[in-house]
């Protein structure tokens, strides 16, 4: 939290590319460190019962997402700067105004840090019977299988989600004929009933099973992605479509998690694979339907890409399963 807060810090007078780069790669790394630790924590705090605090944090992550932009625009206007004359704009070596959002997220992120700080000098004795609860916890046979089965299965699903909140944008323009504002509503849409069914499924994990969870996402993204592949040149399939793969994909990261919790010790290590899964899902997934889309410009690749994800998710499902009942 530590290094995003200085990163943020900096960024408003940062003028130079080169360490503009290193201030985002400070806050990509604290940020993925800050990922880990929470999954970690969380585990290690409520152990077989971490799920719905699972689902809590996940759902601070997506409400943060979509209200974090939405505040600071309201608050601290656009990114063009006001009452300056067009020759004097490239000249200011003031922050335009947009730029404090990073100062005043960077300070929110300041006090909370502090505050955790003090709760960490403080559990030095929880932390104990942690690793004492870990050692007695039983390891899975098969328990480099399931990692290496959960990391390709968060690749899959994260860069699935990551392309199509990314590109459906674009997609309703370029396809669906839509206009600007239209567009964007479509895309909040996808975010809003995200974060919204992560709210809802932080309820939902203290009465259902994480597979049972993570087996009636799938059902829904199945039948989202199929209304979205074959059903998406109709206005009210690609607004339905969007609005149910939304929800469907909200609860999968963190229902994946606490299941595993249940078979096998998740340690910093295990945790750490997850995120690197996800990030590098998100990173390749979207560049790679993105060449796609500019070589073959008159198919709608985001939407076959969330079709074709169905064939490989369910099957990473299901040799998990396998996996595990082999393990027990």
């Amino acid at each position: 939290m530590l290094g995003t807060t200085v990163g943020l810090y900096g960024i408003p007078w940062c003028k130079k590319s080169l360490l503009l780069t290193v201030l985002m790669s400070v806050i990509g790394a604290s940020m993925g460190v800050l990922d880990t630790g929470g999954n970690v924590l969380a585990l290690n705090t409520w152990g077989p019962e971490a799920g719905p605090h699972m689902q809590a944090l996940h759902f601070s992550f997506a409400i943060g997402a979509f209200v974090a932009p939405i505040l600071a625009k309201m608050a601290l206007g656009s990114s063009e700067p006001r009452d300056l004359p067009v020759g004097e704009k490239g000249n200011q070596s003031a922050p335009r105004p947009f730029l404090w959002s990073y100062v005043v997220i960077g300070t929110y992120l300041l006090v909370v840090s502090f505050f955790f700080f003090i709760l960490y000098s403080k559990s030095s004795s929880a932390r104990d019977k942690s690793k004492a609860a870990v050692q007695k916890h039983k390891v899975a046979k098969h328990h480099y299988a399931l990692i290496v089965l959960l990391f390709l299965f968060f690749f899959c699903y994260v860069g699935a989600e990551v392309t199509y909140g990314s590109y459906i944008f674009t997609y309703a323009k370029v396809f669906a004929e839509m206009n600007e504002n239209e567009a964007a509503a479509l895309n909040s849409v996808f975010w809003g009933t995200f974060a919204a069914c992560r709210g809802v499924a932080i309820f939902c994990a203290a009465c259902l099973y994480p597979g049972t969870m993570i087996l009636l996402s799938l059902l829904g993204s199945a039948a989202a992605s199929s209304c979205l592949a074959f059903l998406a040149r109709h206005a009210a399939s690609l607004w339905a479509g969007t609005a149910v793969y939304g929800a469907s994909m909200a609860t999968i990261f963190p229902s994946g998690i606490s299941w595993l919790e249940q078979y096998t010790v998740i340690q910093g290590k295990a945790a750490s694979l997850f995120v690197v899964g996800a990030a590098l899902g998100e990173m390749c997934i979207p560049a790679a339907v993105g060449y796609l889309q500019g070589r073959f410009s008159h198919v709608p690749v985001v939407m076959y890409t969330a079709l074709s994800r169905q064939n490989f998710v369910p099957s990473c499902f299901f040799f998990f399963w396998i996996t595990l009942h082999k393990s027990s």
